[in-house]
């Protein structure tokens, strides 16, 4: 019935994202800090590691998302 074909539908859906086809799908799934940060082995020079997207993956977020500290 339509739980098997929702069913199927996801697993299509998500073999599409880990097969990188839909590149958007993709980077959207890979963000991190409500979508303002990107998960990376090593943050770029205009980015700062805030947080962690898994146990050795940074979440790299570009120094004018993050919030602006108090008594830096």
């Amino acid at each position: 019935g339509a739980s098997v074909l929702l069913t199927v539908c996801l697993i299509l859906f998500l073999l599409a994202v880990k097969s990188g086809a839909n590149a958007f799908i993709r980077r959207f799934f890979n963000t991190c800090w409500r979508t303002k940060g990107i998960c990376r082995k090593s943050c770029h020079k205009s980015e700062i590691f805030h947080v962690f997207c898994d146990v050795s993956i940074l979440c790299c977020i570009d120094k004018k998302h993050l919030p602006s500290m108090v008594g830096k």
